[in-house]
């Protein structure tokens, strides 16, 4: 790219923006007709057939908005954000074609992304950043984002951070804006989750976030101890929100059975990671209702409401244990479990579900302090945001219905004999 234009990224954001998408949250969304037209890609199409939040709505029904009107919120909030940013000197360093690829990158962020939200976390398939990042190179996209004044392969290196090779200073710089701490992405999902949910932890203040950054070309925003506040906002309405929302006891047990149906058939070759990429929420659901075996019937269970009760959280400290241990645990759970109940416990019926570590980001720099967020003003201290993480990793028990209600008229000594299994491992 050559030497930015004065004005060029300020008029890419203002020019042609005259077709209105009515969203529930933010209103009236302005595309330009290139931009209209990347919403009618099937990978962007399949976005609408993924619920955002998806077992999520077996404990909050309104929970059924999708990735496709998330998307359109963080591409409007991507717009905001780098017109505020532009306007305060950001255009020194910004392009046209980098203004539409990043908004395009922001509209396009989730493509790659697995069905049933986290479900297929943690299993050995590719990031969806980079399968995002391919879909964006591949047609009809290649050739759809040129129309909207965007660079394919901008776009591609701001939404996957693999491909460093491709970045420059402009493209790290809407790297930082679109996966920060106060980025278009977290301010959107965690408003419009809450909305969606019913809930009030989640609603941020965007118009007063946005009027306290002003712009850096390596860190993408900085604050000022006005804003302060917002960051303080935006942690504890993730720990709200992962608290009661994403990690609620029923919607992790929902999660903890897609997962292990998925992992339990690749591990025995009935199915291969590359049939699950592409795939929309039904399209999840049909693959292991289409297949024989014996864990696929947790999918229908769970596509039917039939989730495992959770029969006990325990705090887990982490200490050295993987994915390995946590599957032998299992199995050892399974044959107490027997011994206490009398009951057949097959593999699908007693499942352990462990989230996974859990960041809160904090790392911005308070500009009139001359400190970074952590060692500014605020009340939030280090060891408080590590305390928010630790406290939400808690390990799990689910199991069948009838053998919880069995576990249920055995308590308390059931529970300490578990219990102190797990205190084995822990």
């Amino acid at each position: 790219m050559g030497k930015n234009v004065a004005g060029d990224a300020a008029a890419a954001l203002e020019e042609g923006f005259r077709i209105p998408v009515r969203d529930p949250l933010w209103g009236h969304i302005y595309l330009t007709e290139g931009f209209s037209a990347l919403l009618t890609a099937p990978a962007f199409r399949k976005l609408g057939r993924i619920q955002q939040l998806g077992p999520a709505s077996i404990v909050y029904p309104g929970a059924t908005h999708t990735r496709a009107s998330h998307s359109l919120g963080v591409y409007h909030l991507a717009r905001r954000l780098l017109k505020t940013l532009v306007e305060r000197g950001a255009d020194g360093w910004t392009s046209s074609v980098g203004a539409r690829s990043f908004l395009a990158a922001a509209l396009l962020h989730d493509l790659g992304h697995f069905p049933y939200a986290h479900s297929l976390k943690e299993l050995p398939l590719r990031d969806h950043e980079a399968l995002t990042a391919d879909l964006v190179l591949e047609e009809p996209l290649k050739s759809l984002l040129p129309s909207a004044g965007a660079d394919p392969a901008m776009v591609a290196a701001i939404v996957d951070k693999g491909r460093d090779g491709s970045a420059g200073e402009e493209t790290l710089f809407y790297r930082a804006l679109l996966s920060g701490v106060l980025d278009p992405d977290k301010l959107d999902y965690l408003n419009r989750d809450a909305r969606y949910c019913g809930v009030p932890y989640g609603a941020q203040d965007v118009d007063f976030t946005f009027s306290r950054l002003s712009p850096h070309p390596e860190r993408g925003v900085d604050i000022d101890s006005r804003g302060i506040s917002s960051v303080e906002a935006v942690l504890f309405a993730k720990y709200l929100m992962y608290r009661s929302v994403y990690w609620h006891r029923d919607v992790r047990a929902a999660t903890a059975m897609m997962k292990k149906a998925v992992a339990t058939g690749l591990a025995d070759g009935i199915l291969s990671s590359s049939e699950l990429y592409g795939l929309d929420d039904a399209g999840l659901f049909a693959l292991l209702e289409g297949r024989e075996h014996p864990a696929f019937a947790l999918a229908a269970a769970v596509r039917e409401g039939r989730i495992h009760p959770v029969v006990m959280e325990i705090p887990w400290n982490g200490s050295g244990r993987d994915r390995r241990d946590i599957d032998l645990l299992e199995r050892d759970l399974a044959s107490l479990v027997r011994e206490l109940t009398g009951m057949s416990v097959g593999a699908q019926d007693l499942i352990l579900d462990l989230p996974e570590p859990i960041s809160f980001e904090t790392g911005l720099f308070v500009q009139d302090e001359g400190v970074p967020f952590m060692e500014s003003s605020t009340v939030f201290s280090r060891a408080t945001v590590e305390a928010f993480a630790r406290s939400l990793r808690v390990l799990r028990v689910c199991v069948r219905a009838d053998i919880a209600e069995a576990l249920a008229v055995r308590r308390p000594a059931g529970d300490q004999a578990i219990g102190e299994r797990i205190a084995q491992v822990r």
